[in-house]
């Protein structure tokens, strides 16, 4: 498998010991729509800025395309395009100036395919960029990234402000870079995780700075479930455990838990206990991800810490083996 887009051991804080960065090892396919997600602050713009050569890292590497763009000549650059989450554009130039000037840049620069999505997007040629509305000026932003026909293209929230019909029309396009010629390798972050999910083959999700989960989309769905097991009995037997749950909840006599999956095989050993029901259910990323990642509130966690005690003194009690033991619920990390 050939790599576009890779960091090894990236490391990057900033003032005041804010640390954005750390630790992070990310590579990208070449001919990938890899889309990357996590919470505010998890350092996916930082990311980006760091591979364009925008800043420099503490520690690690970031290359693109085998470069490192602190110190990349014209010819790499020209292979690249980015479009930054606060995207400036010079307000007096009309689409049509913007387009002449980028165009300057790019050797593969296709001016029809700029006017097909200017046509598409119902952007004006002939209206300063200032009098577009915030949606238009990121659509422009994205059409003069898109036209250059880069190899690798990096977009920092390239839907925000789109209304659902041009965000739409945008995934389209991204799509049909991306099977263009040769293809054409993408990286972006995004909050709207229903949107990547429509377009992105590759997903990394992004925490506290590291890679916490990377892959297929397909296999990262597969591997996190939604668990649920119904007993007969009023409760579950205080030994219970879900193997590989990472968030679990009891009420009367149903467990659920978000499981991460290695395979069917997994559950195996609690589809044989006696008297009860075991069901499935498939994640949505969105839903995967808030499971995963989103903070115990303060009830969930007592909860949580009283469901365990209770276990932990009624295996004390019964004498139950080290092995058995073993099994108890691992954490997320």
């Amino acid at each position: 498998m050939q790599t576009a887009i890779q960091t090894e051991n990236l490391d990057k804080a900033f003032t005041g010991g804010v640390v954005a960065v750390a630790g992070l090892d990310l590579e990208v396919p070449r001919g990938a729509i890899y889309g990357l997600i996590g919470r505010n602050g998890a350092g996916k713009t930082t990311t980006l800025r760091l591979l364009m050569g925008l800043l420099r890292p503490d520690r690690g590497t970031a290359r693109i395309l085998g470069a490192d763009f602190w110190e990349a000549p014209r010819e790499t650059r020209q292979r690249v395009a980015y479009v930054s989450q606060r995207q400036q554009l010079p307000g007096w130039m009309t689409l049509t100036e913007l387009c002449r000037y980028v165009g300057h840049f790019y050797e593969g620069w296709d001016q029809a395919h700029a006017r097909e999505l200017a046509e598409r997007w119902e952007l004006a040629w002939d209206r300063p960029v200032a009098q577009l509305s915030a949606g238009q000026q990121r659509q422009a932003a994205v059409l003069a990234a898109l036209a250059g026909r880069p190899e690798v293209l990096l977009l920092d929230e390239p839907a925000a402000g789109l209304d659902p019909i041009a965000r739409r029309s945008l995934l389209t396009s991204l799509v049909e870079s991306a099977t263009h010629g040769t293809g054409c390798t993408i990286l972006f972050s995004t909050h709207l995780i229903n949107d990547l999910e429509r377009v992105a083959d590759h997903v990394g999700i992004m925490d506290r700075g590291r890679l916490t989960m990377a892959g297929r989309l397909e296999d990262l769905l597969q591997a996190t479930q939604r668990v649920q097991v119904v007993f007969d009995d009023p409760a579950p037997p205080p030994e219970f455990v879900i193997p590989g749950a990472v968030r679990t909840q009891v009420s009367g006599p149903v467990m659920t838990a978000i499981v991460r999956l290695a395979n069917e095989a997994q559950l195996e050993p609690i589809r044989a206990w006696r008297g009860v029901r075991v069901n499935v259910f498939p994640l949505s990323l969105e839903e995967a991800f808030i499971e995963l990642y989103r903070p115990r509130d303060e009830g969930e966690a007592v909860a949580e810490a009283a469901v365990e005690q209770e276990r932990a003194e009624a295996l004390a009690r019964s004498g139950a083996t080290e092995s058995a033991a073993s099994r108890a619920t691992p954490s997320l990390n």
